[in-house]
């Protein structure tokens, strides 16, 4: 009974809240926003009741009507993209409200919510914040919204195709950063498997988006792991503010000189439409499709250094060549060695030994071209409910699907194919909190290795063994039948290579789909990644339980779920049959308040994060800001930090120039990295054994070895003559010094030369280091900043920066270098590592730096707003390497950064009184030297000496016609109108040149 009564007291109480709800005076309000110049009735202007979730938008008329139960005096915000925000204060005698909306002249009043989590102007943010609105993103002289993110302050772009743009904040750029966190609607847009940003592949649609934040440096204690260099908040439209229907189609031409067809189609075409059905539910669906022939990557410089760029191996082309792009050629063998090898097997004559030179030879590789999927497309869905429970809480039910076709550059280059990634979330959003539950399911498809996938071809061609004996057969006839040894090299390399297909034709196809679709473990290139990722994270203001201060706390729970059937992480060894599960939670806190009447906010947060593999991690930040009218100066002191990634932690993947291993303890079992070295020390080890080798003291030493050799063996023969009385004792001296005479010169000439060899192998030998694992800790940073924010004249908006950063336990990358055989037979097995890369395993994996690195740099932003929509931007930006010290763990920092880059642009954008708008932008980056991108496969040589991401001076330009009767607007753009291909990170594509005509419909259009 009590159970019965409990529940329908339960219903009794839901019933009559219901009831109360209905019975609540409603107030209805009515009327027409116009513009206030052209008395035009503005379609699409959103209303809103300040502190609730009700509101509404304006018909195609400019008409409205609203009934809402808010008790009254209430205020209504009036707002639309490009107009003067309004706020109207409502009592119970007003019910028609008309409006004149006037052009928003004044700039740095925008209200951006990424900076602190809360509501708050541009201006006054406590640190460095960008934000593209939908007008800015409208008027962009690109063709996609991540293209503009380019032309901001403080942001560098890695493009590594048409859809794939890596956006870089601070230094330490990389393809697909890990460093940047980027939120779509509040969802983590990173792959879990991958681990980058997915950005445009199966990112927003462009159609769908209303605003772009961009928050640059540390922001790890608001938005915990991974934030440590910056946040990208994208935003998409709500169905009660955005109705209607909207289309876009964009068609243009790519031309690049360095593609197999230099000028190819581009297309793209959406669709929008959200509808709201008594300001209590309303819905919204998206669909986009892109396709086009992507940028090619053509760089075949010698990544071993030396000889032509030349993938086909003519005359000049070094012996020992792993081009950049090109594939299949990373593996090595000594030539002598090999002959000795065959010789020693009976397989060739020893005759012919003498005629090998002791150089490395590289098998024949593939062309990038001949072995990715350029054909580049991407599809998108995102479709959304929305339901308002009552005037203060929202629920939003929303799904996004992308599928895509792209090239990835990581270590090597990726063939994204049929790539997917679904996000699902739940939210129930209110005035003072949110509560959202969402998932990432992300689907490899098809998607495969070029290097891995070029090696198994190869593999299935001629194993190496086979290869390299023909090649050593060849060489040795052709030098003996006279042939000069460039001429011998090249018949040596063709007779090998006689049986490869030729890319293009059927048998290379079929040997092509076979291992780009043969799974790694299995000798193949293709990896099957089905990584989960499974979020829930609340927020809540107590702007209701706290007066004197503003109040923030929140917090989240996240799961990854890791499976790959083998091929990408290790979740099927040490007796896992299934996947890898990561747990992670966190908690945050933040207090601001305000003193001096307005003109100084300080601002304090905290958050406490914690991930099942790694010490816990706590991350303050102190702000603040100082307002002076429409001045305002900051200072801050930040704090962030990285948890390894999932690759990071559990990677197990066999690549061209190594196997990538996770960080984790379990791998230096698994893979007895003991006897393993650093890189760093076995090219410490190789100079000495080469300057050893070089050493006249080493000569002597050698000579001196021999001569008491000699000495020994001709003195027991004498002294065996006169024991048995063949020689008079008396005459012993003389004998021996005879015989040493006579022997020493031939045994020097015989000896010596292996002799100091095998000395200076010792010398480099004995100079190894072996490894020694590190604990695995996240990376920290700290960073202090300074800035200021203004308005003057209502018309310059002055925006800069500078900020000093310190990172300790700096994740970076230690190559290791493990022995399998000796170098030549009677050496010790550890001179392997100076041998050919079948005498030797090479691992790369995560590591931290145990030294303090320090970096700096400032940013300056000037935006002049002219009458009738012309506007002047420019910017500038600076990031310096202070300090970076290589250790035996981390030899390289991957700042990968230009120390100067500037934007400059000048546009008008279409008002009321004109339909013409246009933009011009410049910009111009520093060259810089690239980091991290396919290690030589001669471990002996110096990495990243010519790895260099030439100086970009670009132009980029758009022109607009707003056409009223049908509301559209018509676009004619172009990107970099110089039309000389570029690169933005080494090893990936040449960009060229995009000319593009696009048309959009929008239902309310108005701007």
């Amino acid at each position: 009974m009590m159970k019965l009564f409990t529940q329908r007291a339960f219903y009794l109480t839901i019933l009559g809240a219901c009831l109360t709800t209905f019975t609540f005076a409603q107030t209805r309000l009515a009327g027409t926003i116009t513009d206030a110049s052209t008395k035009d009735g503005l379609a699409g202007v959103s209303l809103a009741i300040k502190g609730k979730v009700a509101g509404t938008i304006t018909d195609t008329k400019g008409k409205f009507s609203l009934t809402t139960s808010v008790p009254t005096p209430f205020t209504v915000i009036v707002s639309s993209v490009g107009y003067q925000t309004q706020q109207l204060v409502v009592t119970s005698s007003r019910s028609e409200l008309n409006v004149a909306l006037t052009e928003q002249i004044s700039i740095g009043q925008e209200v951006i919510v990424s900076a602190s989590r809360t509501e708050e102007e541009l201006l006054k943010s406590p640190v460095s914040v960008e934000k593209l609105d939908i007008r800015a993103l409208q008027n962009a002289p690109t063709p996609s919204v991540y293209d503009a993110l380019s032309n901001l302050k403080g942001v560098d772009m890695a493009t590594q195709g048409v859809l794939f743009k890596s956006v870089n904040m601070r230094g330490f750029g990389s393809t697909g950063n890990p460093r940047t966190v980027q939120l779509i609607d509040g969802m983590d847009n990173s792959a879990p498997g991958l681990n980058f940003p997915t950005d445009n592949i199966v990112g927003i649609p462009d159609l769908d988006l209303a605003s772009v934040e961009v928050l640059a440096g540390a922001a790890s204690a608001l938005y915990g792991p991974n934030a440590i260099q910056g946040l990208i908040l994208m935003n998409s439209k709500s169905p009660f503010d955005f109705q209607g229907l909207s289309a876009n189609v964009k068609a243009g031409v790519m031309s690049a000189s360095n593609r197999d067809v230099k000028n190819t189609g581009y297309y793209d075409a959406s669709i929008r439409y959200a509808k709201a059905f008594n300001n209590k539910l309303a819905f919204k669906v998206n669909f986009s499709y892109i396709t086009a022939k992507d940028w090619q990557a053509t760089n075949y410089d010698n990544l071993n250094l030396g000889g032509n760029p030349d993938p086909n191996r003519g005359i000049g082309t070094a012996l020992n060549y792993d081009g950049t792009n090109t594939y299949g050629d990373e593996f090595t063998a000594n030539l002598k060695s090999v002959g000795q090898t065959l010789v020693n097997n009976k397989l060739l004559p020893a005759a012919a030994l003498g005629l090998l030179p002791s150089v490395n030879i590289s098998r024949t590789g593939f062309q990038e071209r001949d072995l990715v999927d350029y054909n580049t497309k991407s599809i998108k869905f995102n479709g959304a409910v929305h339901y308002r429970l009552s005037n203060k809480v929202e629920l939003i039910g929303q799904l996004n699907y992308g599928l895509g076709t792209t090239v990835y550059t990581a270590s090597g280059r990726y063939s994204l194919r049929d790539f997917t990634l679904t996000q699902g979330k739940i939210e129930l959003r209110g005035d003072n909190f949110t509560l959202r539950a969402y998932t990432t399911q992300e689907r490899s498809g098809k998607s495969y290795t070029a290097g891995l996938t070029a090696i198994g071809m190869n593999s299935a061609i001629k194993d190496n063994n086979t290869w390299y004996g023909e090649y050593v057969g060849a060489y040795a006839q052709a030098a003996g039948a006279g042939q000069s040894a460039d001429a011998a090299q090249l018949t040596a390399r063709a007779f090998a290579d006689r049986n490869r297909p030729a890319p293009g034709t059927d048998a290379y196809n079929m040997l092509l789909d076979t291992y780009r679709s043969k799974p790694i473990s299995q000798g193949g290139g293709g990896f099957q990644d089905k990584s989960n990722l499974y979020h829930l994270d609340a927020t809540y203001n107590l702007k209701n339980q706290i007066r004197f201060a503003e109040v923030l706390v929140g917090g989240n729970l996240r799961r990854y779920v890791l499976a790959s059937e083998g091929t990408l992480f290790a979740d099927n060894v040490d007796g896992r049959t299934g996947s890898i599960n990561i747990d992670e939670y966190g908690a945050f806190a933040q207090v601001a308040k305000s003193f001096l009447g307005d003109h100084l906010k300080l601002t304090a947060s905290g958050r406490y994060d914690k991930n099942q593999n790694f010490d816990g991690q706590f991350t303050p930040r102190l702000s603040a800001v100082g307002t002076f009218g429409e001045q305002n100066i900051r200072v801050s002191y930040q704090t962030g930090f990285r948890i390894p990634t999932t690759q990071n932690q559990y990677i197990n993947l066999l690549t061209p120039q190594a196997r990538l291993i996770g960080g984790l303890p379990e791998f230096d079992t698994r893979f007895n990295l003991s006897t393993a070295y650093t890189l760093q020390s076995v090219q410490a080890a190789g100079a000495v054994l080469n300057s050893t080798s070089k050493d006249p003291a080493t000569l002597n030493t050698a000579i001196a070895q021999i001569t008491a050799s000699v000495t020994a063996g001709v003195t027991a023969q004498v002294q065996a003559a006169v024991a048995a009385g063949q020689l008079p004792a008396a005459n012993a001296a003389a004998a021996i010094a005879a015989g040493v005479a006579a022997t020493l010169p031939g045994a020097i000439s015989a000896n010596a030369a292996s002799l100091v060899g095998k000395l200076a192998f010792d010398a480099g030998v004995n100079a190894l280091t072996p490894y020694q694992a590190r604990k695995f800790q996240p990376e920290r940073v700290v960073s202090y900043e300074l800035g200021y924010r203004g308005t003057l004249a209502k018309r310059l908006f002055v925006d800069a920066y500078g900020y000093i950063s310190r990172y300790t336990n700096f994740l970076g990358t230690v190559t290791l270098v493990k022995p399998t055989a000796a170098y030549a037979p009677g050496l010790d097995v550890r001179t392997g590592v100076f041998g050919a890369t079948n005498q030797r395993d090479a691992f790369s994996r995560p590591a931290n730096n145990t030294e303090t690195i320090s970096t700096s740099g400032f940013g300056l932003g000037l935006t002049y707003q002219l009458n009738k929509g012309y506007s002047l931007m420019g910017n500038i930006s600076n990031n310096n390497l202070d300090n970076f010290k290589a250790t035996n763990e981390v030899q390289f920092a991957n700042f990968n950064t230009p120390k100067y880059r500037y934007n400059l642009t000048f546009s008008k954008r279409p008002t009321s009184g004109s339909k013409i708008g246009y933009s011009l932008n410049a910009k111009h980056q520093d060259e810089f030297i690239w980091q991290g991108f396919a290690a030589p496969s001669d471990q002996t040589k110096p990495f990243y000496t010519n790895s260099i991401v030439p100086a970009i001076n670009n132009l980029d330009a758009q022109v607009s016609y707003k056409v009223s009767p049908i509301r559209s607007i018509v676009r004619l753009g172009a990107t970099n109108l110089f039309g000389n291909p570029y690169i933005q990170a080494y090893g990936s594509p040449s960009i060229g040149s995009t000319y593009y005509v696009s048309i959009t419909f929008d239902e309310l259009m108005n701007r």
